[in-house]
């Protein structure tokens, strides 16, 4: 074995830490940029037909002349723009569109209106995680079951959770840090995709373990840190090949020309599910073995060697 991918594994978690941390602080610090899916509201989105919308600050005085406050404006790069508001009724909405013509002189179509009430948002939310708890209660139960051969099987499943706990995290993260970028927004396609992701990421995640368990009797006298760095090595060729050949290289043609709508969607499956391969070989087995080797005892401990005399 020419790849010894365990003896790094701080440095793979180091590097999750610099993924996920800045996306995390930018959360706490901005709020998570949750849409109208979710929080209740509404959706405009207008095109001007003398192709050159009004910039954002003007528009969102505009709705505060009408007196609606809390309204955040994005450009879609072509002649229209999405107007994400309060909870708008039709006929308000009418009314709004009209009054907009009137004070920017200019016809506008609309193009897409949705609108979410408060009580329809919270229900998604609710059924989103209860989702993702039952998926994750689900996971350890299959796993604990088909391991259930091998030594503290209940830890293989723990071990694809934390790694799932990973992907999600870098997922947040990124559309975090999009939100400033980009405005994006958490919604139900977000979620469409997180799902996904999970799903690919539990798959995967369960692939890798499969071959310990299968190598667990095949080497019985390895060690546990050299057995388990030997079935990353076994199914790495594999797992690269499928994600990039099949997966990374059309959702990367689909963030660069599927067109503005479909971007964020695309960028977060495209990046979730590279994490999720990812987290399958460099977070959920190395935290296996350090979970096997009890590795957290000798963490914060100094060095107690006598220091050497010259």
């Amino acid at each position: 074995m020419s790849m010894n991918i365990l003896g790094k594994r701080y440095y793979f978690f180091f590097l999750s830490l610099i993924l996920i941390v800045p996306g995390f602080l930018i959360i706490i610090f901005r709020g998570l940029p949750i849409s109208i899916d979710f929080t209740g509201g509404s959706l405009l989105e207008v095109q001007f037909d003398s192709g050159t919308p009004p910039a954002p600050a003007q528009i969102v005085e505009f709705y505060n002349g009408m007196g609606i406050s809390d309204v955040t404006v994005q450009t879609t790069g072509r002649d229209s723009i999405i107007i994400r508001s309060p909870f708008l009724a039709d006929e308000t909405r009418t009314n709004l569109v009209s009054s907009m013509e009137s004070a920017f002189n200019d016809t506008i179509t609309v193009l897409r209106f949705d609108s979410v009430g408060p009580v329809i948002g919270r229900e998604v939310t609710n059924r989103a995680a209860l989702a993702i708890a039952v998926a994750s209660l689900l996971v350890v139960g299959y796993i604990t079951l088909a391991f259930r051969g091998v030594e503290n099987a209940f830890r293989y499943g723990i071990c694809a959770i934390l790694a799932m706990l990973h992907d999600v995290a870098i997922i947040f993260s990124i559309v975090a840090i999009g939100s400033i970028l980009f405005g994006w927004q958490v919604d139900s396609l977000f979620f469409t995709a997180l799902l996904t992701v999970i799903g690919f990421s539990m798959q995967d995640t369960i692939v890798v373990f499969d071959r310990v368990r299968e190598n667990s009797n095949i080497y019985r006298k390895l060690p546990f840190e050299t057995l388990v760095n030997h079935s990353i090595v076994q199914t790495l060729q594999r797992s690269i090949n499928t994600q990039l050949m099949t997966v990374e290289f059309m959702l990367l043609a689909l963030v660069l020309f599927g067109g503005v709508t479909l971007r964020q969607f695309a960028m977060v499956l495209l990046v979730g599910l590279l994490s999720g391969t990812y987290s399958s070989i460099f977070i959920a087995a190395p935290v296996l073995v350090v979970w096997q080797n009890k590795e957290w005892r000798s963490w914060f401990k100094r060095n107690n060697q006598p220091a050497l005399q010259n």
